[in-house]
């Protein structure tokens, strides 16, 4: 059964417009022809009702072609698909257009932990092992004088040879500590998991568990064995220190991890030892390990364990494993002097915690999937944009929380009380108390996919538009729900067909920035139907005017439509490739039930609208008015041009022919076509000054603009298409004529940009509009002056 998809905010909004729009323009076209029925029997029309109710009927259609815009279609799929195009490049595909502009809206963005927030790369950062006695010396965290933790931080993030391991950091040389090499041994040797370089993905990969492949790039890091990895490719790389370990050792067998032990070890014997000493590697959970072992290794040899000294490593243990890092910690020992390999009964996995005994414990590692680092920058980017970020994890609570913490989404001590919930504490709520715990919450931990479904109709219910992420097949119907479903680029192909998005690179910062990218394009939409509907009203209260005053035609049809199909379409396209506003990510997410065009919006399009109509009759009516080389006629004798035919008296020394010149339609089709180049700069932003946002910083607008004049200027010099268009060249005078009546459009624009940015930002008033006063005394002050 097919079910009917939902339309996305853009597309309500767009057909809104369109009705709207054409419930205008049918308005419009009626009264034009209405009030003109009074000129249906003028003597131009031959005095037939018919033929003059024709003619005013060809200027209704002329005005609504004007009214139209015929390039919105296209120029939004245009914008739609030039942003998928830069959001793909950013790992962000995009499977439907419209969602584009839904990006835009996010309030709140719903994320996975694991290798979203977090490489989904296990990394060892921290690491101890022990000192002997040393009764002179206390440092903090030691809580004992019988010997003292050696501690060290590992750098690197991910699946690669790449890091140093440091003390107080400073960079530690690992081949000079007896304890290091040693624990580098049990990692290398205790471990059936490897490294590999991609060379098509130019990154190293993991071949095994997650947990040995931290041991394995931790060895690499040690390089306890001195390899000189100068000489080596990024292929010899890879495992080049694990490779001289392993090679140094006969692995005799491995004894299996199992639960009851927790634990696994391998019997291991040096190469070239004639006295067949063997060595059984060991590493599990702390606790059991510290409980078997009976001894630790420090640098001199190895001191006795007691029950205190082992109190006193696990709550060093504790510290790892809680708090900010919650690292997962392993312990690594060794049985100094194990039995024969031939006395091992590996048949009974029964007795393996048997051979496990009288250990020596040589460290303790604390591993963790370390947050990507660009996270952080994220969060914070969210938060200054008003957008909420919920994490919906199936891991464990307190790990959650330590990850949230270092990035940034709880504060280092802020109480997570009522923003962190379980999924079974969630599901112990009554539907109210689940309402205001999906308001409050920043993270869901050992959630069910279910879960993802009940947070997303919560979200909805509160209006807010949401972004879900999910990789797996019972994440679908979250997906499906939500306003933006985001598949991970690793996840099922089902939950990939649910979504609207998917991640390449299964990033949250790469949600963050397809967010912005949303915002621009939107913001973009509205610029360039701004350009095109301010355009278009300029266009209808020139023919609208010339009706109603009962002046000579300023533009015709063909004239129209060249300028809405050709001359408009290249800018308007251009439109889509401006960049983001500066203060795009400081604004809070709009209200997707907001308007495409608010009051203040459409005040201002009739403002700038008016003055293009009002300047291209103008330029028309300086001609006949103004001109030293027109005709210099009389206004009463423009605005009934059409008697002049049958009253000689009032027409006295006047050619009827004049008012069928091409030269008035010349300068208000040039008038016309500049303002709206200048108009088209004005879209660069909605509410930012030509000085923050100048031209240069979409260039392609640049060629568009161009590339229009060009256009221009060929039907204007080229006979044969001047002869179609009806017009002709223009000297330098009338050029003069044009600018100063086209360069007002910026002005204007930039004082109504002023009123915004005090009203909307709370700019000051007195220092914009001094700066807008000035430029309208210096462009007056270039008219009066000008020699022209």
């Amino acid at each position: 059964m097919q079910t009917e998809q939902e339309k996305t905010p853009l597309t309500q909004k767009l057909d809104e417009f369109g009705e709207q729009l054409s419930k205008v323009i049918t308005l419009i076209c009626i009264a034009v022809w209405i009030i003109n029925i009074g000129h249906f029997n003028d003597p131009a029309h031959g005095g037939s009702w018919l033929r003059g109710a024709v003619y005013y009927f060809k200027i209704a259609v002329a005005l609504a072609v004007a009214a139209i815009p015929e390039g919105l279609p296209a120029v939004i799929t245009t914008c739609l698909a030039l942003g998928t195009r830069r959001m793909a490049r950013k790992n962000a595909i995009v499977r439907s257009l419209p969602s584009v502009e839904t990006l835009g809206c996010t309030s709140v963005i719903c994320s996975d932990k694991t290798g979203t927030l977090t490489t989904n790369q296990m990394t060892v950062c921290r690491l101890f092992t022990f000192f002997g006695p040393d009764v002179n010396q206390t440092p903090a965290g030691d809580l004992t004088s019988n010997f003292l933790f050696d501690e060290y931080e590992v750098t690197g993030s991910k699946y690669a040879p790449e890091g140093e391991v440091l003390k107080r950091g400073e960079k530690v040389v690992c081949a000079q500590n007896k304890c290091l090499v040693e624990l580098a041994n049990i990692c290398a040797l205790c471990n059936d998991s490897a490294l590999e370089y991609n060379a098509m993905k130019n990154a190293y990969e993991k071949v095994g568990e997650a947990t040995e492949t931290a041991l394995t790039c931790l060895v690499e890091k040690m390089n306890v064995t001195t390899v000189d990895k100068s000489v080596l490719n990024k292929q010899e790389l890879a495992m080049a220190c694990n490779y001289s370990i392993t090679n140094s050792f006969t692995k005799h067998f491995t004894m299996e991890f199992s639960r009851d032990r927790k634990s696994m070890s391998v019997y291991v014997t040096p190469r070239g030892d004639v006295s067949n000493s063997g060595k059984l590697f060991v590493k599990g959970a702390p606790e059991s390990i510290l409980d078997r072992c009976t001894h630790m290794r420090i640098p001199d040899g190895t001191l006795l364990l007691n029950s205190h000294m082992k109190n006193e490593i696990l709550r060093k243990v504790a510290t790892y494993a809680t708090g900010r890092e919650t690292m997962r910690c392993l312990a690594l020992a060794t049985v100094d002097n194990p039995a024969a390999v031939s006395t091992f009964k590996l048949n009974d996995s029964s007795n393996f915690k048997d051979y496990e005994t009288n250990m020596t414990l040589v460290g303790i590692v604390g591993m963790l999937d370390p947050p990507r680092p660009e996270v952080a920058e994220s969060i914070r980017l969210c938060k200054r944009a008003g957008i909420r970020v919920i994490v919906i994890t199936g891991d464990n609570k307190a790990t959650a929380e330590s990850i949230c913490r270092r990035i940034g989404l709880f504060e280092e001590h802020e109480e997570t009380e009522g923003k962190s919930f379980t999924g079974r504490e969630f599901d112990d709520l009554s539907p109210e108390e689940m309402s205001a715990a999906v308001r409050k919450a920043k993270l869901f931990a050992r959630v069910e996919p279910a879960h993802k479904s009940k947070i997303v109709a919560f979200l909805q219910a509160d209006n807010e538009v949401s972004a879900m992420t999910g990789d797996g097949v019972n994440d679908a119907p979250a997906l499906r729900k939500a306003e933006i479903g985001i598949a991970m680029g690793s996840g099922t192909a089902v939950a990939k067909s649910a979504s609207e998005m998917i991640l390449a690179d299964d990033n949250f910062s790469t949600i963050v920035a397809a967010v912005e990218e949303g915002r621009a394009i939107y913001n973009n939409m509205k610029q360039f139907i701004r350009y095109l509907i301010s355009s278009n009203i300029g266009e209808v209260v020139c023919i609208f005017l010339t009706a109603a005053l009962g002046l000579p035609e300023a533009l015709i049809p063909v004239q129209l439509l060249w300028v809405n199909l050709v001359t408009d379409g290249l800018p308007a396209t251009a439109l889509g490739f401006n960049p983001p506003d500066v203060d795009i990510m400081e604004r809070p997410p709009r209200n997707s039930k907001e308007p495409l065009i608010s009051g203040w919006l459409f005040f201002r399009y009739l403002v700038v609208g008016a003055y293009v109509g009002a300047a291209t009759v103008g330029a028309s009516a300086w001609w006949f008015l103004l001109n030293p080389e027109g005709p210099q006629v009389s206004y009463y004798q423009l605005t009934h041009h059409l008697k002049c035919t049958s009253n000689k008296a009032d027409f006295a020394n006047v050619s009827c022919s004049v008012f069928s010149s091409a030269k008035p339609m010349t300068l208000a089709l040039s008038v016309l076509v500049v303002i709206e180049m200048l108009n088209a700069l004005n879209s660069l932003s909605e509410n930012q000054s030509l000085l923050v946002m100048p031209p240069w910083k979409n260039i392609w607008l640049l060629l568009a603009v161009t590339l229009s004049m060009a256009q221009h200027f060929t039907i204007l010099n080229v006979p044969f298409l001047a002869n179609v268009f009806q017009i002709s060249p223009l000297n330098l005078t009338e050029w003069a004529v044009v600018l100063k009546l086209s360069f007002p459009v910026l002005l204007l624009d930039e004082t109504m940009k002023m009123f915004s940015r005090c009203m909307q930002d709370g700019h000051s008033v007195v220092v914009e509009g001094s700066l807008v006063a000035l430029a309208w005394a210096l462009f007056f002050g270039g008219i009066l002056y000008s020699p022209l």
